[in-house]
């Protein structure tokens, strides 16, 4: 008679019952699922713009551009043949001078919002 209750409780427990809201509660879930990913999005791609932003301070601060001027005087000097050495260094002379790499990063944070607003509103 043990047994037999036992197999009559295993087999109730292996058989749930499905609740009758289980639809509506699937989808309750599956909404908040969705609004926790769209707030992820949201908060990378913000993390992202401030990252870009003090990255490029961050290189701006540095004198990357005058080191990497100065990198290609001392090649110029090294090897004086190569005439496009030069063009590359004047280029690097004109980003370094006129503040052009703020604007190059305020325009990679534009075109990346960009981006995101495409893909918040695909989602939407």
């Amino acid at each position: 008679m043990a047994e037999d209750f036992e197999r009559r409780l295993e087999r109730l427990f292996a058989e749930h019952p499905e609740l009758a809201d289980a639809g509506a509660f699937a989808e309750r879930v599956e909404r908040r699922l969705n609004a926790g990913w769209t707030a992820r999005r949201w908060l990378i791609g913000a993390a992202g713009v401030v990252g870009g932003v003090i990255g490029a301070s961050q290189l701006m601060v540095s004198n990357l551009f005058q080191r990497v001027e100065t990198a290609g005087d001392s090649a110029k000097l090294i090897s004086s043949s190569l005439n496009h050495l030069s063009a590359s260094t004047d280029w690097m002379s004109a980003v370094s001078a006129g503040g052009v790499g703020v604007w190059a990063a305020a325009a990679l944070a534009v075109v990346m919002m960009g981006f995101v607003l495409t893909r918040v509103i695909g989602e939407i």
